[in-house]
């Protein structure tokens, strides 16, 4: 069962946790994160382009000329798709792009990213997040502080207003409640960085079968 050290914002050790093998030390599974982060960047797309076909478009229905004896190809109206602003063919029409990934396997994406993070030393732990004040600077300092220097993602409650407030402004910091943490968020920073409520947060809620 791996043990992983809690801090204080003064990078100081004031404690341990030991942190579950089924979640924290779980095997890697590529094809399972690999699915869950396609997943969600497909449920974010909005899928709203849209052409118009030939019975939306702006025009007459009228023939321009007789069906015989002209010499011309016959024409059944201005809306046709051979004609300059007339309907598209085939164009891309509204959808939903996002598909069904069943909870045991999201957890188990999500499992995976997090021991990956584990075994290489990113997971800090911290003994409570809250700040005294909404500061992107200070904030900032506060993170490189405690060893981390580069993307974040921070996991405690949206409660903690300062702390939203003081990584909002930051690209490198993405703020999260310990029950909406993803794998995309988890893949996509180099550090986790968490409170010690949020830990037993997240852990009890992928403990939960269901």
């Amino acid at each position: 069962m791996p043990t992983n050290d809690i801090k204080n914002w003064d990078n100081k050790t004031v404690g341990s946790v030991e942190l579950p093998d089924e979640i924290y030390a779980y095997p890697y599974k590529e094809h399972l994160v690999h699915e869950a982060v396609r997943n969600y960047l497909a449920s974010l797309r909005q899928g709203t382009h849209k052409t118009k076909v030939r019975s939306e478009v702006s025009g007459s229905g009228k023939k321009p000329f007789r069906q015989k004896g002209t010499g011309r190809a016959r024409q059944g109206g201005a809306r046709p798709p051979i004609h300059r602003h007339g309907g598209t063919v085939f164009g891309p029409q509204p959808r939903d792009y996002s598909y069904k990934m069943n909870t045991k396997e999201k957890k188990a994406a999500l499992k995976s990213a997090l021991s990956r993070r584990v075994k290489e030393g990113k997971l800090v732990i911290v003994n409570d997040m809250a700040v005294d004040e909404a500061k992107t600077k200070s904030f900032a300092l506060k993170m490189a502080g405690i060893g981390v220097d580069g993307k974040a993602l921070l996991i405690d409650t949206l409660e903690n207003t300062n702390a939203v407030l003081a990584s909002r402004n930051n690209p490198k910091l993405n703020f999260v409640d310990a029950l909406h943490v993803n794998v995309y968020d988890v893949v996509n920073s180099r550090y986790i960085v968490l409170s010690q409520a949020a830990l037993d947060r997240l852990t009890e809620a992928l403990s939960n079968e269901r």
